[in-house]
Parts: structure tokens; sequence; C-alpha cells
């Protein structure tokens, strides 16, 4: 959520830069800064008020004293036309700053600079590409029908219990899961990241957090009897640990790791990029969240960016990193990292990662704050999280990539965690 003071000083520059998320703020913009200075003027009615009743209080107290009983009570009179002023500018002082909520929340963030302009992912800009991408040939087979083949992934069964987009992974599949699993949580505690166990269900209070609410688009699953929603990514709860939450700078950056399902409606998807494990309701994956003070967040992007890069190097899957354009940039973020590898047998590169900075943005709206040595004041912090990675396209990627006549080679990092070096 975008700070109302930095709003009112520079209306110009946030309708300038969301203009490069393909977003019109001008309307908006206006009236937060109407409204903005309404609320100010009921405050300063209520402030005034409230100053004057003390001051009365104060006279009528000194009049009792003085045995002036009369003048007191004259002097008490006036003080019920006060309190009935007092709850007229705080009925719209409330009135206005619910009106002002509303529109600050459909402001999304301000992208960075280095952001490029575009309307959506074939307008990203590949910043490198890594690896040898292998040539299969007319024998390579996508990952749905070697997961058949090998009874490692059963669709139909998915469907069947849950419905499309819920697989069940069997023998070797669920070791591959659980392997990969292992290594990133293994990798990230190594990287320095303490791991949590977060709860699959949140609250509103946390889902308008770090952003996910209100849900624009519908792709939250919603548990309605008791209004709690089912996580589309361990960041919100990992991120909510902090909400309302004043730190210490002398502990940043936090840095925190967790593995969960996560749960989303996917709306709108159909067609050939939706087949196998393209795109489900439901996967698993790790998220690694950093707290960090705003002077450092940027840096820590890129240390973040080259973390998650080393993991998809381990795998020695060919990968490639694309900065987002501002039509593909997300509500929250300012600055985006994608990493996506190969599918041999698709022929197309998957998105497996997404590393963002969110500066400001949620940490205003989880109240996130921290104090430094030297200023009294607590600051708003910046957050950043990355996707460490997103297991099923990786699972694609290494059943096709890796395909022999023998079977799938297990990459050579998780052959300890597998106990095999061919799936077969």
């Amino acid at each position: 959520m975008l700070n109302l003071k930095f709003i009112q000083d520079n209306p110009q520059l946030v309708v300038e830069r969301l203009k490069v998320k393909n977003f019109d703020a001008e309307k908006i913009v206006e009236e937060i800064l109407e409204i903005y200075k309404l609320r100010n003027q009921s405050q300063q009615e209520v402030d005034g008020y409230k100053s004057e009743m003390n001051q009365l209080s104060k006279e009528i107290g000194d009049l009792f004293k003085q045995g002036k009983v009369e003048e007191a009570n004259q002097a008490k009179q006036k003080t019920a036309t006060l309190k009935e002023k007092i709850k007229e500018a705080d009925t719209t002082f409330a009135t206005t700053d619910e009106k002002l909520q509303a529109l600050q929340v459909q402001l999304p963030n301000l992208p960075h600079p280095s952001v490029p302009t575009g309307k959506s992912d074939e307008d990203n800009e590949v910043i490198r590409e890594v690896g040898q991408i292998p040539n299969l040939g007319d024998n390579a087979v996508p990952h749905w029908d070697l997961a058949s083949k090998y009874d490692l992934i059963d669709f139909e069964l998915g469907v069947k219990i849950t419905g499309a987009g819920f697989p069940v992974y069997k023998g070797k599949g669920a070791r591959l899961q659980r392997a990969l699993v292992n290594f990133f949580l293994d990798q990230a505690r190594e990287a320095g990241y303490l791991e949590v166990q977060p709860p699959y269900l949140v609250n509103e209070a946390s889902g308008f957090g770090t952003g996910q609410l209100p849900d624009k688009e519908g792709q939250m699953y919603h548990a309605t009897a008791d209004n709690l929603y089912l996580i589309p990514t361990a960041e919100v709860p990992v991120t909510n640990i902090y909400r309302d939450v004043i730190l210490d700078a002398k502990n940043f950056p936090i840095k925190n790791t967790a593995y969960s399902a996560c749960f989303r409606r996917e709306a709108g998807s159909y067609g050939k990029d939706v087949r196998g494990l393209n795109r489900l309701h439901q996967f698993d994956k790790v998220e690694v969240v950093q707290i960090a003070h705003p002077s450092k967040s940027y840096e820590i992007l890129d240390e973040m960016v080259a973390y998650v890069e080393s993991l998809v190097a381990k795998l020695e899957l060919p990968y490639r990193v694309l900065r987002l354009c501002g039509g593909d940039l997300s509500f929250t973020s300012a600055l985006t990292f994608d990493f996506e590898v190969w599918s041999a047998a698709q022929e197309r590169w998957l998105e497996v990662s997404s590393v963002s900075n969110f500066e400001s943005f949620q940490a205003n709206r989880l109240k996130l704050r921290f104090k430094e040595e030297g200023n009294k004041k607590p600051q708003i912090a910046h957050t950043l999280n990355g996707s460490a990675l997103a297991l099923p396209r990786i699972v694609a990627s290494i059943l096709e990539n890796n395909q022999t006549e023998n079977g799938i080679k297990v990459p050579a990092v998780l052959v300890p965690y597998m106990g095999c070096e061919l799936i077969d």
C-alpha cells in the first residue's frame, strides 16, 4: 500500500510511474488527495474541539472552587455543545478515512525505474540464458506420458478424488517430490534462512497484509464457513509473522524459508498450456522471505536472485532469467525477476520462480516497522520473497530433459535424497 503522505507530495510521479504497469491512476489519485484533505480537516476539528473541551473543563473546575456555581453550570452547558461537535467531526473522520483506505488499496505498487514497459509476458526482458538445450529429436516424450509410463503421477485419479489440477504422485514420483523439497530446504538452511512451518489457511488480515486481498481476480480458495483462505504461497503466512511488529535494525536482514502446499484457483486458464504439471490448483513450493532495511533491499534482491540461480544450476537444467515488464509485474511488486527452465519435449520455457522486491508496499499494509540507533521514530521495513523453488514445472523439466531409453536420469544433487540414479 502506497504511503498517503508520499501520494500527497508526489501525485504526478505516482500517476506517471503506474503507467508503466498500464494502470491509469489519475482519477484515483485525485480522489485520494481530495478526501485526504477532508480527513485532515476533520482531524484538526476534532483536535481543536477536544483542546477547547479540556480548557473549558479546567475553567469549570476553577469556577466551582471559587464558589461561582451559576457561572460554572452555564459553562457546563457549553460542554454539551462541544461534545456534539466532537461526535460529528469524529463521524466525518471515520467516514472519510474508510473512503480513503478503499481508494488507497486500489493503487498498485510503483514499479522500479529499471522495469521495462510492456503489456504481457512477451515483453519481458531476457537478462541471461544459461545451459545447453537438449536435442531429443523426434523421440522426445512429454512429461505427462513419462509420468504414466513410469507410474509416477496419476492425473486421472486426482480428478476422481478432487478434480482437474490435483494430481496424485506415486512411487518414485512421490519420492522425487520429497527429494526436491528436502534439497531446497537444506540449501536454504545452509544459506542462512530459518526454516518455519506455517499454517496453510490464513485470515483476512493476513491476506490483506501481503496484498492478496482484496482478491480482484478471484484466484484464492475461500473457506467461507470460517472466513479463512487457503494460501496461494507460503509468502503469505511467513511474511505475516511480522505483521504489527517493530523490529530492531540490528537484526536485519531477517531470513525465513518454508515449504508448503499452495492452492490457486487459476480461473480463466485453459488450453494446451495447462496440460500435465504446467498449471495446477495444488502444488508444492519452497519459499524464501527476507525482511530488510530499505537501504539494502536491492542489494538483497540481487543476492536472492543469485541464490535461486544456484539451485537451478545444481539441478543441471537449462534456464533463463527475465526482468518482468510493467504489464506482467504483480500488483504488489516493485521489481521481479522470473526464472524459466527449458521443457525439452514441449519445446518451451516454463516459469519456476519469481523473485521480488516489494519495497515498503507490503510492510505498510502489515504495519511492519523497525527501529535503529539514533532514530526514535519507527520506520517502514522492506519485504522480499522468492520461489526457491516451485516443484511442478521443475519436475516436468527433469522428466523431459533427462529421459533416456532406460529411464529418467536423476540429477546428481538429488541422488542422495532419492536413493537411486535412475527412475525406471
